[in-house]
């Protein structure tokens, strides 16, 4: 059984956080449903990139990115060569380690009200 390791964020799980997952999984649903409140505007339609996240290990065990995926990354804030989207990240066989970047650009939190 995977494991995927949260690296401690100050807003999102500033302990860090290592919840099981089985291979199949959605990386954006298992952090939802360990608690890990990582924004999604979209409600992972892969419109937006406010779940962008960095694979700082595991990387090659996931799904490959689609064209889609690709091009709303090029939008994200920080972007790296292990950058994804977590609600469009499918979880394989091995461990992950995650990193959930300190910003994003989530409009709708920005916006004035």
């Amino acid at each position: 059984m995977p494991k995927v390791i949260f690296l401690p964020n100050e807003e999102f799980c500033p302990e860090g956080m290592v919840v099981d997952a089985q291979p199949g999984d959605n990386l954006l649903e298992v952090a939802h449903n360990a608690g890990v409140e990582i924004h999604s505007a979209c409600d992972g339609s892969c419109a937006c990139t406010t779940c962008h996240v960095v694979i700082r290990e595991g990387y090659d065990s996931l799904n490959e990115t689609s064209e889609q995926e690709e091009d709303m990354l090029d939008k994200a804030w920080g972007l790296e060569m292990e950058s994804r989207l977590s609600c469009q990240s499918i979880i394989g066989d091995e461990d992950i380690v995650v990193e959930i970047p300190r910003y994003n650009l989530n409009q709708v939190n920005e916006a004035t009200h």
